[in-house]
């Protein structure tokens, strides 16, 4: 499920900074995977980056996008059984499953045509919706119709449709940074998307690497933030389709519509953002998701069960005004705007 990711900025906090000033701030901006990245690290010697990227580029988009036709991922959607996955795609393939398996199936990479249906994917419009449409989708819904045997993915159904999307940038992001970790770069920070991971510290401003999450309640072209987060060598993706809630006329109470992987249909939500921290962002990205699918009271279930994953919720509460849930490891590093 695809949610509007908040725009993220930088901002300033002071911490003591030991580290070689030999070390020159390097940049690299550009565009990817249908969105923008910026990577920012320091290193005395020029790395051959640009290249690099445009190397885990072409290999994500040639593993798992959906908008390539001759993708490994296009080809298995469209029934080809004899596709051999790289590496790449039974990594994500496998954090997927856990990430499924955690969230009681609300992380659900098969449900990409029922959201489409609803019009909530790339086309706007809504289809025809009725129990009878939802219950033939939801046949060929469920990441346990899915297998992975070697480099094979054995489908129970041909028309099981899988998408990546909402785990594939952050997945990027992690192999970006791996190349980094390759080539000795102690301090970095990336950013693909609205999602990040860090390392190390920022030496310019002599602080960890210090990232705001938008207020929910801002206008469009505003950046009002809410919070501000310290990056101590985690990651961090946000999930929420706050811009598109709806207001209870009689009550005055805030929601969101989100599908239930689960049961096949849309509803009212309370959650209005959620941003994850965890060990790598392919982790934050899918977890972001899955909360964003379950809603205020489930999020809060799940959570204590998860291991070096932390997060910070956005609500809304009956009375139309906004709530916050905080988890201990979070508010650790929680800055003062």
């Amino acid at each position: 499920m695809t949610f509007l990711r908040p725009v993220l900025f930088f901002v300033c906090a002071a911490l003591f900074l030991s580290c070689s000033t030999m070390d020159k701030e390097r940049a690299s901006y550009g565009e990817a995977l249908g969105t923008t990245y910026s990577i920012k690290y320091y290193s005395e010697e020029i790395i051959p980056l640009d290249k690099a990227l445009d190397s885990i580029f072409e290999r994500v988009n040639q593993s798992m996008s959906t908008y390539r036709e001759n993708s490994d991922i296009s080809r298995l959607n469209r029934g080809d059984s004899l596709v051999e996955v790289d590496t790449l795609f039974q990594e994500v393939f496998r954090i997927s499953q856990q990430v499924w398996e955690e969230s009681n199936g609300y992380f659900d990479p098969t449900v990409g045509d029922l959201v489409n249906q609803y019009g909530f994917g790339p086309e706007v419009a809504p289809k025809k919706i009725d129990s009878v449409t939802i219950d033939s989708l939801m046949k060929f819904v469920g990441f346990q119709k899915l297998k992975l045997k070697g480099d094979k993915v054995i489908k129970e159904h041909p028309q099981v449709y899988l998408d990546f999307n909402a785990i594939a940038k952050g997945y990027t992001i992690d192999l970006i940074g791996a190349y980094l970790d390759a080539m000795k770069v102690e301090d970095y920070l990336i950013e693909l998307g609205g999602e990040l991971l860090a390392k190390g510290v920022n030496r310019e401003k002599g602080t960890f690497w210090t990232v705001g999450i938008d207020d929910p309640q801002q206008r469009e072209g505003e950046r009002e933030l809410a919070a501000a987060v310290e990056l101590r060598d985690r990651a961090m993706a946000t999930s929420g389709n706050y811009r598109k809630f709806r207001r209870n006329p009689e009550t005055g109470a805030m929601y969101v519509h989100t599908v239930n992987p689960l049961t096949g249909f849309a509803r009212q939500s309370d959650l209005l953002s959620v941003t994850v921290l965890a060990e790598n962002c392919a982790l934050a990205d899918a977890y972001a998701t899955a909360f964003m699918a379950m809603g205020y009271d489930l999020s809060n279930l799940v959570l204590p069960k998860l291991d070096n994953v932390d997060a910070y919720l956005i609500y809304a509460t009956h009375d139309g005004k906004l709530g916050e849930f905080i988890t201990p490891g979070f508010e650790e590093v929680m800055k003062e705007l």
